[in-house]
């Protein structure tokens, strides 16, 4: 409990901006030091330095450190001075925490023995890209293969391989549910400090004399997945963060960085884009593209003992699943939930994907292995809202506080903002129970696994904090705090008033966007498609997320009163992209 209280501490600095930190640390500094108080080795005395010793560790891995939250008076020179010494000589402190851990990750043994296990295609991969890593010669890798082909068990030997030898290998992901699921993964912006809102002119946040330089000069290989999520210019603007770190104009920096993801999924985000935006959005119109050796994987391991499933799978992504006179394809009957009424037929989609809810609730396994998928978040909203009400335990309501960012406009707005709910943002009234499952929405300290997408389930709750157990992953079970901190609207919703939204940065997930999904696997998926699928990729993630055919369920929403069809649906496939993808 005192680590939780330490980082929440150091999340609350940081993310929350207190008026007076250091009578926030002077109230709590019994509760944060009582583990230490326990430990012979530490004298009473040096317990202060201890504890502020640690804070800095966890606010270096956040970018920040000590000094700047004046917790430490400067008029009480002689404790002042000992407190900047000794956090100076720090070793974490002359780097950050996520260079002193990238640098010391210790590879547990099942890992090490992953190589066994690999396919004729992954063995390929792996030592082609090998060869490389330890001859130090540069080469920029794609590796493709359908949801299921075995990507990550890839990467996740590679990883282990590199990192096992002492090497640093950086893991990354498009989205933070990808990274959050490799080893030590990060998202690419928190790992190479991309902006939350990308232009054409965005450029990483590192310099040559920042402490991450060291970390990315000494790393022998990168791991992205997930690229195809990825707009062009993030890929370019990791080429130029490269380049600039390694002084060279070889091809990011000489280093051996290995791509993945599979083009049948879902495109990069372009608000309001149409058909052109996507495909021009996307790397496979980069001209980095043509400079990386391609390394494809065939077999579906994740559905490997359903075949006639995995080439329908193959079908549906490629776009060659033969459709009818309305120019939709035919899901297969099995597959389908029956559409009675709206209700009737939610109601039998929520107790097969998850059944008895009122004794496995408590089970955190049962309910994060499974999810209901649909296309938008008022949809999703709409699914939470009614699963936490059949949810046991007492409900606990969370209102947000909103703020205009012009403050002459909070008069005149306030009532309309509490009626936005823009994706990026945690809703206006969040309601919440006891073990029920959450999504992080933010990066608070992804060195710890709070990165944007980790899932999570609450325990307890208190007015300003969240209790909670991070649910999987390599921080599975490990306890954290998680505090309201003000979140300001992206300026991708292009919303009609720009504003701060201060609330807990989770939302339920019993149910979630398609593309949010994407990157997982899970042992039973449902699939509400109240309205039909409206882009590239979008039927081929939800169909390709659960291990088997059996464990997917579908429900589709007639178009019309009078239209009884919920057996078929669009298959939207950018033939451009994986024509080109495919070369």
């Amino acid at each position: 409990m005192p680590y939780s209280l330490r980082r929440l501490f150091a999340t609350i600095l940081v993310h929350c901006s207190p008026d007076n930190p250091r009578e926030l640390w002077k109230q709590f500094e019994d509760s944060m030091s009582e583990d230490f108080k326990n430990l012979a080795n530490i004298m009473a005395k040096d317990i202060h330095l201890v504890v502020l010793n640690h804070i800095n560790d966890i606010l270096h891995s956040m970018g920040r450190e000590i000094n700047e939250f004046n917790l430490v008076s400067k008029t009480n020179i002689n404790e002042f001075n000992l407190v900047s010494e000794t956090i100076t000589s720090s070793k974490m402190a002359n780097e950050a925490k996520e260079v002193y851990f990238e640098r010391n990750i210790i590879v547990n043994d099942e890992d090490l023995l992953l190589h066994r296990k690999l396919n004729t295609k992954q063995k390929m991969a792996y030592d082609v890209i090998l060869q490389r890593v330890f001859a130090n010669k540069s080469r920029a890798f794609f590796i493709d293969g359908p949801g299921g082909s075995g990507k990550r068990f890839l990467y996740c030997a590679l990883l282990a391989t590199v990192r096992s030898k002492g090497f640093v290998a950086l893991a990354t992901a498009t989205s933070g549910v990808a990274a959050s699921i490799l080893p030590e993964g990060r998202t690419v912006h928190s790992r190479f400090k991309f902006p939350i809102n990308i232009d054409e002119r965005f450029s990483c946040n590192i310099s040559k004399q920042s402490s991450l330089a060291p970390l990315i000069r000494d790393a022998k290989l990168i791991v992205w997945d997930e690229v195809s999520m990825a707009k062009k210019n993030m890929i370019e603007a990791l080429d130029s963060l490269l380049k600039d770190i390694m002084d060279t104009n070889v091809l990011f920096g000489g280093k051996v960085v290995v791509f993945g993801g599979d083009f049948r999924q879902t495109l990069p985000v372009v608000r309001s884009g149409k058909k052109e935006d996507f495909i021009r959005e996307s790397i496979v119109n980069s001209e980095i593209w043509n400079e990386l050796e391609k390394l494809r994987l065939s077999e579906n391991m994740r559905a490997k003992t359903d075949p006639s499933f995995c080439e329908y799978l193959m079908r549906i992504g490629n776009g060659k699943e033969k459709t009818n006179m309305d120019s939709k394809i035919e899901i297969p009957r099995s597959f389908i939930v029956p559409y009675i009424t709206e209700k009737e037929s939610l109601d039998l989609l929520f107790n097969i994907i998850y059944p008895d809810l009122h004794t496995s609730f408590h089970d955190s396994s049962f309910l994060t292995s499974r999810v209901i998928l649909t296309t938008k978040n008022d949809f999703v909203d709409e699914i939470n809202d009614r699963l936490i009400a059949q949810f046991p335990k007492d409900a606990k309501t969370f209102i947000a506080m909103d703020e205009t960012v012009e403050p002459n406009d909070q008069s005149q707005f306030e009532d309309f903002l509490h009626s936005l709910n823009p994706a990026g943002l945690p809703p206006y009234k969040s309601i919440l129970k006891e073990n029920c499952p959450i999504m992080l929405l933010r990066n608070l300290n992804p060195c710890e696994g709070l990165c944007n997408g980790t899932r999570l389930i609450c325990c307890d709750f208190k007015s300003r904090v969240i209790s909670a157990k991070i649910a999987s992953g390599d921080f599975k079970n490990i306890h954290v705090f998680i505090p309201r901190i003000p979140l300001l609207s992206s300026d991708d919703e292009k919303l009609p008033i720009p504003f701060k939204r201060t609330q807990f940065p989770v939302r339920l997930c019993f149910a979630m966007t398609i593309n949010k999904a994407q990157g997982q696997t899970l042992d039973y998926v449902g699939i509400y498609l109240r309205e039909l699928v409206f882009s590239h990729g979008q039927l081929y993630v939800v169909l390709s997320r659960a291990k088997s055919s059996s464990r997917i369920k579908i429900l589709i929403r007639p178009s019309t009163v009078d239209n009884d069809d919920d057996q078929s649906t669009y298959n939207i496939v950018y033939d451009e992209i994986i024509q080109k993808a495919l070369l």
